[in-house]
């Protein structure tokens, strides 16, 4: 059997509003939110008495997803130090295409969004950013050229 597809990335976030507010910024869709809980729950994640709010995001074409997840029991713990560097082992960002980084990062901004460094080109195909978004959820931005 092969694998079908990527379906979505999860970030656990402690202010589900202000994350959900920030994608959708970004121009993503809201496909749903849910509470979720029950045994069926603490059988998947391997924690008990797991009470979590969920909202799906879905990319305008369909293809790429994202669920924020916030819980409410057990509480999330903070596994690493607050905006670490992006040499941090582990994942440390998602990277969308957009049509117009400048528009993007002003429209971002108003969420909380910062520059992490520069508004770079990459040779003649891309224009690349790193931004930190809440709760330091580190994105890219690549804008194609030409």
């Amino acid at each position: 059997m092969a694998l079908q597809r990527m379906d979505n990335v999860l970030i656990v976030v402690d202010d589900l509003e202000a994350a959900k507010s920030f994608f959708v910024e970004l121009g993503m869709e809201l496909e749903g939110q849910a509470t979720v809980e029950g045994q069926t729950v603490d059988l998947v994640v391997g924690l008990e008495n797991v009470r979590s709010e969920i909202a799906m995001l879905r990319t305008p074409d369909g293809h790429g997803r994202i669920e924020l997840d916030k819980f409410h029991t057990p509480a999330a713990i903070s596994a690493e130090p607050e905006n670490e560097p992006v040499n941090t082992l582990g994942i440390r960002r998602i990277m969308f295409a957009v049509d117009d980084i400048e528009e993007v990062l002003a429209r971002l901004r108003t969420h909380g969004a910062e520059l992490v460094g520069e508004i770079v080109q990459y040779e003649d195909t891309y224009r690349l950013c790193y931004i930190r978004g809440p709760e330091g959820i580190l994105i890219a931005l690549a804008e194609q050229l030409g």
